[in-house]
């Protein structure tokens, strides 16, 4: 156990929409392994790594519901994608000699272990990175929902919430300039000011089990080493 990390054990999240990097969809694949090359960095001070995976750079169950497809059918099609995102991070963490598991909350034995979460806390305790793909296995459940949960379950410290901006904001920095960012907030404000760092679901699901999210900004290389090991960035929520 590295001396300099903060956290024996979290929960990192990250969104779909990163891993397209400006292309907008699809996997990028230097970002990918950008990813990779940080997560192996944290990993290597000792820190047990859950993953969860956002899939909305392939596909949005939400997006295609609001037009007009069935909404279970469509999120089954996300969580989907996601076992594509996580097979294409194992791949880029397994090259960066990190030992990694793939494990899917819908069975589908030929490319990933049923999500089993005695299995799971094993595989963190013996040093793999295990990454949980196909959300929660159920439709109207977002994967940041999936992340408070496994991250409930296998006992995490903190779930690492790695997105496109620097934190959460009052407003969306990329449309106002103005836009201030919070360092610290409570869970019930997130909840009252609407703001979207989580959805609701997971935020409650956090709130409930005391559960610390910290979001900061995946794009700039070498944050998940600061946020693992306790340095002051992005936005805390407790």
């Amino acid at each position: 156990m590295g001396s300099s990390a903060a956290f024996k054990r979290i929960l990192l999240k990250l969104s779909g929409e990163a891993l397209a990097g400006k292309q907008g969809h699809g996997i990028n694949t230097d970002v990918i392994k950008q990813v990779a090359q940080d997560i192996a960095e944290a990993h290597r001070g000792g820190t047990e790594i859950g993953i969860v995976i956002g899939g909305g750079n392939i596909f949005r169950g939400i997006a295609a519901s609001a037009g007009g497809m069935d909404r279970a059918s469509s999120d089954y099609m996300g969580m989907l994608a996601t076992c594509i995102n996580a097979l294409a991070l194992q791949d880029a963490l397994e090259k960066e000699g990190v030992p990694t598991r793939v494990q899917s909350a819908i069975e589908m034995a030929e490319i990933a272990e049923p999500y089993i979460r005695r299995k799971a806390i094993r595989h963190l305790e013996k040093g793999r990175a295990v990454i949980f793909a196909a959300g929660t296995g159920n439709p109207y459940f977002t994967t940041d929902t999936a992340a408070a949960l496994r991250a409930a379950e296998i006992g995490a410290e903190v779930i690492m919430k790695a997105t496109k901006v620097n934190g959460i904001y009052d407003k969306d920095p990329a449309k106002h300039s103005d836009a201030k960012m919070y360092l610290e907030l409570a869970y019930i404000e997130v909840l009252n000011k609407g703001l979207k760092v989580m959805d609701s679901t997971a935020v409650s699901l956090c709130m409930d089990n005391k559960l610390p999210i910290l979001t900061f900004n995946l794009m700039t290389s070498g944050n998940i080493l600061k946020a693992v090991n306790g340095e002051t960035i992005g936005t805390m929520v407790r």
